[in-house]
């Protein structure tokens, strides 16, 4: 008897985690629709501190 009661609370918290993931996701949705697209003139903000050009060595 004990299987299934283990196996009835991994269900529960399994489905609790997919409920609390659907939250998140729905949260980020909302902010990027807030936010809005970037203007043209904007900058990526992913590459923003990136140096192009030649990177210096690493000494390990």
């Amino acid at each position: 008897m004990q299987g299934r009661s283990t196996k009835r609370q991994k269900e529960q918290a399994r489905k609790q985690h997919q409920q609390e993931k659907g939250v998140k996701r729905e949260e980020r949705k909302k902010a990027k629709a807030e936010k809005g697209p970037r203007q043209p003139g904007d900058v990526d903000p992913d590459i923003a501190d990136i140096v192009p050009g030649p990177q210096p060595q690493v000494e390990y």
